[in-house]
């Protein structure tokens, strides 16, 4: 007899779908539609995030609002928005659910896989499945297990293997395989679809964090795709198109990648210091026996010093962010129609900009989703509160790739001018 795994209720957001009926049409309209989805999520994060059900519902809401096609061509229905105006969607979603933030991330990063690493047709068929059925799309291509096996039967690719993390998966429409074929063990991306016998999750995801990601393993046993779905490669020789996959362009998936962590992590940050300051201004308490004693908390010389540095770190971090991402922007409009113009040199400077960003989001999160605690008081750590989510899901995803790392390639690119090789990470 199957498991039975127990999911919230598309139901709950059914309002939306003709409330948000029409999509945005300019960048603020589409950052609006954000704070919108943002906010009706607020309003039972807590409950939500400790029931730790399968999210349909939550993606639901995501199908309703539009943000899925946010990055999608204008002819086929997306809102054709640079990726700028993507990352500031996953920032003001994270901010009052972590989860949620993460797999409109994760999504935005998987649907347009295409762009930077198939050919124009590929990537103009893909969009034009995903938009015009506002699928979500899931991925299976943890770096640091083992890689899936890709055989070749006629005019089919036939993948198997197991992945620990497949983010979205389980509530996906579209999932992301990513393998190797033939002695040389080169890689392929291709896109299936999720529902088929051959594609078998875990539903072993219970973190302290991001609970409502269906990060779990999956197994993929004999799973298919057309050769022709074998994203930037070439068909009849079957063989990687170097046009395609050999040029510094692809590389820039692996920082925009990582620049969508940033700016989840940013989210996450900015969503704890809003909850915290609401909670401080409506409940904690003066301290009566500090010899100077105050009415009110926020008369507190160390609850307003403190929230100050927090604010402080925040600005100069979204500052940062708002280069990093205006700098992919440019990336992507100036080469996306010449990709062999990208140089390496370029590609490196940018993934140093990301690394920057990737520490900052990293160290200023930290410090703030969990120095909060110090000026909400021990009140604010009761479960009903919700404000530890904030720190358990930014510590669950920093863990995704060591930041040491990333601050080792910064040290290296500052010492010896040296640009960062690219990897999986980089």
């Amino acid at each position: 007899m199957a498991t039975i795994f127990e999911s919230s209720d598309p139901a709950v957001y059914k309002e939306y779908e003709a409330q948000w009926s029409t999509l945005p049409t300019d960048a603020e309209g589409w950052i609006k539609r954000a704070k919108d989805v943002a906010e009706v999520l607020a309003k039972d994060a807590p409950a939500r995030e400790r029931a730790n059900k399968s999210p349909k519902a939550e993606v639901a809401l995501l199908k309703h609002s539009g943000l899925l096609k946010i990055l999608g061509p204008a002819k086929y229905g997306g809102g054709e928005q640079p990726w700028s105006v993507g990352f500031r969607a996953i920032r003001e979603v994270a901010k009052k659910d972590g989860s949620v933030g993460m797999l409109l991330g994760y999504h935005l990063v998987w649907s347009t896989t295409a762009n930077v690493v198939g050919t124009p047709e590929q990537a103009d068929r893909t969009h034009k499945l995903i938009i015009s059925n506002n699928y979500f799309v899931g991925g299976a291509v943890n770096p640091r297990d083992n890689d899936l096996k890709i055989t070749s039967d006629g005019d089919k690719l036939i993948f198997n293997g197991f992945k620990n993390f497949s983010t979205g998966g389980v509530i996906s429409d579209l999932t992301v395989l990513e393998g190797v074929y033939g002695e040389k063990e080169e890689h392929i991306f291709a896109i299936v679809p999720t529902q088929q016998p051959g594609i078998q999750f875990k539903h072993n995801w219970d973190n302290v964090g991001l609970r409502l990601t269906e990060s779990g393993g999956v197994n993929i046993e004999n799973v298919e795709a057309p050769w022709g779905d074998a994203l930037g490669w070439d068909i009849e020789a079957k063989k990687p198109d170097p046009n395609i996959l050999a040029i510094p362009f692809t590389s820039l998936f692996l920082p925009t990648i990582q620049l969508n962590f940033a700016n989840l992590y940013l989210g996450i940050a900015a969503g704890a210091l809003e909850f915290a300051k609401e909670y401080t201004v409506k409940n904690t308490r003066a301290w009566p026996f500090g010899g100077d004693n105050k009415e009110k908390a926020t008369d507190e010389f160390y609850i307003l010093s403190t929230y100050g540095n927090f604010f402080a770190h925040l600005r100069a971090t979204e500052a940062l962010a708002e280069k990093v991402n205006a700098e992919a922007d440019s990336l992507y409009a100036k080469y996306s129609q010449d990709r062999s113009a990208v140089t390496a040199e370029q590609r490196g400077e940018f993934a140093e900009w990301v690394a920057s960003l990737k520490v900052v989001t990293t160290d200023t999160g930290l410090k703030i989703t969990s120095g909060v605690f110090e000026v909400t008081g021990s009140r604010s750590t009761a479960a009903k509160v919700g404000l530890d989510r904030f720190w358990r899901d930014l510590r669950t995803h920093t863990l995704h790739d060591p930041v040491a790392y990333k601050n080792r390639e910064l040290g290296r690119y500052l010492l010896l001018g040296e640009y960062p090789e690219p990897t999986w990470y980089t």
